[in-house]
């Protein structure tokens, strides 16, 4: 509801202004290059300026060329702009542009990437060493302490390859039997560790596990080592940034090209407010860490339906700031003549935009109800995604009969949930007597389950014992059979093979 609140206040500070006023700051982004990952945080910068309606964000790319970010940098400086955010490409060589800057009294806020010098206003981003620390105590965990590594490592001299490495080094110096065969250098492109493998003399057979320090190098280390036929099929990949999108790093997780990523968080928004507050005179931190994550197969599925979530509304958000934007260029060439006309249309459009949020709203509840009704299934599991489509769809369409079914179906979840959830430790608990508890026949029952999941009747019992199960192992001391019986199991060896089909671990695992 605060997303549909903010996106309320930008239409009512868009759409009834007539006239472009002189911005209040003027704000510089320096970017070292152009990827999808600073695609996505531009966007974000401009999304989360759209309340902002005196601030002017001017972008520049420096496509990983130091000397042209400094040629930048000098140019944002002179064109008054009253804060810099940066990103240098290598920390040496552009710091001094950077520090030009700061002596010059205008603030700076540097991101992703650090400089050679205090002077900086502040400071955020996520923890490169400790990324690179996690990344190789997993690479280590999944070999047991034994087997080669190869590194791929990111442009040189650039903060985050620099620690990047150092995290990932300190983490295998604990384990003496894993060799770490070579870091190569690349510059973060996939091409680089292509050239970067081809390029290599020493021996790169049975090689157990690729670390790219980023992504894109990972699919570019694994592209290189099947084009030598050097690629086993025992060889895993590894990278950081866990993109979203078809060709992101959490998609090659799925599609198993990667076996674990680490999300490099972008935050654009809080990037820009970290800015506003400087220039506002708000109280604020120098050091800001974002926080980061690991995406494995376990979690991937989930993180992507959260991302293309995120991605719907925010595309909702920049058509309709768009299609404002537009009409106001055209509404400010006649506001002599049409004044009263555009205010007419403005509360039209208000009226307009507040009926389709009000819709949409109630289908983004439904939806929340439903997922969570559902005991955490896999996003292909689900069915029922579809029918929030055709109940968006239909909301649109004005059809209220329908939104009265919508409604009731997620009665019908809740219920269904709150009967099973009440009988999980009867182990002789069947179909008929949930049906029963349903006042449903068991064909109806079933029928119905299976229509709005995807799933059976008795495939959700068994998820919600297995979830049960888990949390106990997680938070009881209880034995393995102690916790099978108690969440309805009649065997702990059944619940032993449900479990590590489900989890892909045995529950004996879980407390390790």
């Amino acid at each position: 509801m605060r997303y549909i609140g903010n996106l309320l206040l930008v239409l009512l500070l868009v759409l009834t202004s007539c006239q472009r006023q002189k911005p209040r700051f003027v704000i510089g982004v320096s970017q070292c290059s152009q990827d999808i990952w600073r695609d996505k945080l531009n966007a974000e910068l401009r999304m989360g300026n759209y309340i902002n309606k005196d601030i002017e964000l001017r972008f520049a790319s420096a496509d990983d060329s130091d000397k042209r970010q400094i040629e930048q940098i000098d140019s944002l400086v002179a064109t008054g702009i009253d804060l810099l955010i940066v990103a240098p490409n290598q920390a040496t060589i552009v710091s001094p542009a950077v520090d030009r800057a700061y002596d010059k009294g205008i603030p700076v806020v540097v991101f992703d990437r650090k400089t050679n010098s205090q002077k900086f206003t502040a400071i955020i981003g996520a923890d490169n060493e400790e990324m690179g620390r996690q990344m190789g105590q997993y690479i280590a965990t999944q070999m047991k302490g034994h087997g080669r590594v190869l590194e791929v490592m990111g442009l040189k001299g650039s903060s985050p390859a620099i620690e990047r490495h150092r995290g990932f080094a300190e983490a295998l110096s604990h384990y003496p039997n894993i060799e770490l065969v070579a870091s190569l250098q690349g510059d973060w492109t996939e091409q680089s560790a292509v050239d970067a493998v081809k390029g290599h003399l020493g021996e790169l057979e049975h090689i157990d596990y690729v670390f790219g320090q980023n992504d894109r190098m990972a699919v570019g280390a694994r592209k290189a080592l099947a084009n030598a036929r050097k690629l086993s099929a025992s060889t895993r990949f590894c990278g950081i940034d866990g993109l979203p999108g078809p060709d992101g790093g959490i998609a090659c997780v799925i599609d198993s090209v990667l076996e674990a990523s680490y999300i490099y968080p972008t935050h654009g928004d809080k990037v820009l407010q970290l800015a506003l507050d400087i220039l506002e005179g708000r109280p604020y931190k120098k050091e800001n860490p974002l926080v980061a994550a690991m995406v494995t197969h376990d979690n991937a599925r989930v993180l992507m339906l959260q991302n293309e979530e995120l991605e719907r509304q925010s595309a909702n958000l920049d058509r309709l700031h768009r299609l404002s934007d537009s009409y106001l260029k055209e509404l400010n060439t006649q506001r002599t003549t049409t004044l009263l006309a555009c205010g007419v249309i403005v509360l039209l459009l208000i009226a307009i935009v507040l009926f389709y949020l009000y819709h949409i709203g109630r289908v983004n509840l439904r939806r929340e109800r439903v997922v969570n009704s559902l005991w955490d299934l896999k996003p292909e599991d689900v069915p029922a995604i579809r029918a929030d489509e055709e109940a968006e769809a239909a909301v649109d369409d004005g059809n209220e009969e329908t939104v009265a079914e919508q409604v009731a179906t997620s009665v019908f979840i809740s219920r269904f949930r709150e009967v099973v959830e009440s009988r999980l430790d009867d182990s002789e608990l069947s179909v008929e007597d949930l049906a029963a508890d349903m006042n449903l026949s068991r064909v109806q029952l079933y029928r119905k389950v299976k229509a709005l999941t995807g799933s059976s009747p008795v495939e959700l019992l068994r998820t919600a014992r297995l979830k049960r199960g888990y949390q106990l192992l997680l938070t009881t001391d209880k034995s393995v059979s102690e916790v099978a019986y108690q969440v309805g199991f009649s065997a702990p060896s059944y619940f032993t093979k449900c479990f590590k089909e489900e989890y892909g671990m045995l529950p004996g695992d879980v407390r390790k």
